[in-house]
């Protein structure tokens, strides 16, 4: 190749890493493998150092991690947060042993520990309180995430141990456990949105995300590995950790001293099995002189330290052939395409499907008919197709074409602005949102109607019986036809029965949220509940109105004016009124004390030295003012405590709303 050529290769290579790097550290949406990744990267590495006159200095051989996101502080850390060099081979394991060697000699000890597949975080402490989290960002400066990051219960907000530094900082890994990913991620899929890929990508997001009170709903955890202190208190890493688990922090058990390289090779054996077994997902082990003098002795380059590494190991992948791709319609209409593959063995389970996500994936993975396709099962929970084994690829063989109409209904399908899925608009014609929105309404977290089940819903469904959730209230006028069910006998349907006819006394926001509006979750439900207390407010209101709810975004007050728009929809609200199910908030009396705030209105936000918010709320019901749900022009006061959202202030300012802190709430009614 000429100069020219070389340059322009590695110009190319560096805008496209930098691009996977910035998916994978802000957006937390990487589209690469980590593997891949890895193998550009040593190739873009290899060019550089035969062709230094051509190096780009925004090359990522020369930075950790991606750029800083715009929506929280940047904060400089104090000691760069470097990334570690990695390997996928014993050989290279072998020639990092030999290059510490050389550099030490042979008395020196290794610590192996978990690689956790997470987000990196800097945690400072300062007289014993928590004062700042921040994001590895860009290995000099990082996202401040401390209010997030205080919502996770294993990070301790004090250290009351003896005989701490005044100031120092202790870095770990934030990570989601499978099994919270796994409920959260059907709660997303309850209200229509895109389930994310693994908990990795979750976790990440959450820590992330610009509402505190939505990251404290998301179970995150978290396990701390290094501390940095201006003195050092400790002689080796080994008892470093084993000093910050007294003083309360949360530390991996699954660490061991080794005294050489086999020892390492046998510990990454016995994790590569048993790493399936744990709660969360790890995706390597890293390996650290143990000694602090040492490493001061090996030193840094300019990326990585030299004292320590991490072995990454490949997800578990197979190969097999892509039978054909069929469409799932589900509840809210999102068409989801998946794989039906030959089946193979892959992590001690038989695979026969795969999932493809969406169309962007599968044009990604330029599918074509019987391609011979690896499957991976690493920090996924899901199987999924990751390439395509080119040649393998059968002649003539025609591109999977991705569906232009619903496999179940015919409707033609929609794209919607800024989504990734396709939707089949037919709401109330295609069978499976039907059935799905019919088995939503009667779940354990909706109407918990004992004796239906999602497999009797999709019988009754096939049969006729029903067609929406009021027809289940029509039951008990079809005993003949419910009779000639098999194996549905007598005692089978006097107990749905009487479930079906429990429910009507079931709250209304649990009614709310069972008539399956997009995005109105079960919290949502209760806060929309709680903010307009009546079916028939909520339906007449305005954009507005509904925006001023707590924690009520324009997203979900848009599908819900769509929804009430639908005179189906009303007519379906209506009949369920008849039946006698609940379609406003029961709301306890609460006996005066005075009437000291008659007729004035009031919003609590934020938090309080001396009160909760519910005992101000009660405080003033009992002296007679009202709480309002958000801020309007009907409001009096703001009661203003700390860390109150910004949005919820500069409204109030505009609108001249006199702001009073519990204080002289106390003395209005004194």
């Amino acid at each position: 190749m000429s100069d020219f050529e070389v340059k322009k290769q590695m110009d190319a290579m560096v805008k496209e890493l930098n691009q996977h790097t910035y998916n994978y550290y802000v957006l937390a949406m990487p589209t690469i493998e980590d593997y891949e990744f890895d193998k550009k990267l040593d190739e873009l590495v290899g060019l550089e150092n035969k062709y230094p006159e051509f190096a780009n200095p925004n090359s990522p051989t020369q930075k950790v991690g991606g750029d800083i996101t715009k929506n929280f502080v940047s904060v400089q850390h104090k000691w760069p947060m470097l990334s570690l060099g990695n390997t996928y081979n014993e050989q290279d394991l072998r020639d990092f042993d030999e290059r510490v060697r050389k550099a030490i000699g042979d008395d020196f000890e290794y610590v192996c520990e978990l690689k956790f597949d997470g987000l990196s975080i800097s945690l400072t402490y300062e007289n014993g309180k928590l004062a700042r989290a921040v994001t590895r960002g860009d290995g000099s400066k990082g996202d401040d995430v401390t209010n997030n990051i205080k919502t996770i219960h294993s990070i301790p907000h004090w250290v009351k141990e003896q005989n701490i530094p005044d100031t120092f900082e202790i870095r770990g890994e934030v990570f989601m456990h499978r099994a919270a990913f796994e409920k959260l991620n059907k709660e997303r899929e309850e209200i229509g949105e895109v389930p994310y890929a693994n908990p990795r990508n979750f976790a990440a997001g959450t820590v992330k995300m610009q509402d505190s009170k939505e990251v404290s709903k998301r179970p995150l955890d978290c396990f701390l590995y290094g501390l940095n202190s201006e003195k050092q208190l400790f002689k080796t890493h080994w008892e470093s950790l084993e000093n910050v688990k007294k003083w309360g922090f949360p530390v991996c058990e699954h660490t061991q001293i080794s005294q050489n390289i086999d020892d390492i090779l046998a510990f990454i054996a016995q994790w590569e099995e048993k790493r399936f077994k744990l709660s969360y997902d790890i995706d390597g082990i890293v390996i650290k002189v143990n000694n602090y003098a040492q490493q001061q002795e090996l030193g840094f380059t300019a990326k990585s330290p030299r004292w320590a590494i991490s072995y990454k190991y490949k997800a578990a992948e197979v190969e097999t052939v892509l039978e054909k791709v069929t469409y799932q319609v589900g509840r809210t209409g999102a068409v989801t395409p998946v794989a039906n593959l030959e089946p193979v063995l892959l992590a001690g389970t038989t695979v026969k499907r795969a999932t493809l996500h969406n169309a962007d994936e599968i044009k990604r993975l330029n599918l074509h008919e019987k391609d011979t396709v690896y499957v991976e099962k690493g920090g996924e929970i899901i199987p999924k197709i990751i390439k395509v084994n080119l040649d393998k690829r059968i002649a003539n063989a025609k591109p999977i074409a991705y569906v232009t109409h619903c496999p179940e209904c015919g409707s033609r399908l929609v794209r919607k602005e800024g989504e990734v899925a396709y939707y089949c608009l037919n709401e109330d014609g295609c069978p499976p949102q039907i059935v799905g929105k019919i088995q939503h309404f009667i779940g354990r977290k909706a109407m918990n109607i004992d004796g239906l089940g999602d497999e009797t819903i999709e019988n009754f469904y096939q049969k006729g019986l029903i067609a929406n959730i009021g027809d289940l209230y029509t039951l008990h006028t079809k005993a003949q036809e419910l009779k000639q069910i098999e194996r549905f006998g007598e005692k089978s349907i006097e107990n749905m029965l009487k479930g079906i006819e429990q429910s009507k006394q079931m709250p209304f926001e649990k009614v709310l949220f069972g008539l399956g509006i997009r995005y109105v979750g079960e919290t949502v439900a209760k806060k929309l509940a709680k903010g307009v207390k009546t079916i028939n407010n909520l339906a007449n209101a305005s954009l507005e109105e509904l925006i001023a709810i707590d924690e009520i975004g324009i997203r979900i007050a848009e599908s819900i004016k769509e929804y009430f728009s639908k005179t189906e929809h009303l007519a379906q609200i209506e009949f369920l009124k008849t039946e006698g199910l609940q379609f406003e908030i029961k709301e306890n009396s609460i006996p005066l004390q005075s009437d000291k705030l008659n007729e004035k209105t009031f919003v609590i936000s934020g938090v309080f030295e001396k009160h909760s918010r519910e005992e101000l709320k009660i405080i003033i019901e009992e002296n007679g003012g009202k709480i309002l749900s958000g801020i309007s022009a009907k409001l009096n006061y703001l009661v203003a405590g700390d860390n109150m959202g910004p949005s919820k202030l500069e409204k109030a300012t505009k609108l001249n709303i006199p702001l009073i802190d519990e204080d002289e709430l106390m003395k209005m009614v004194e």
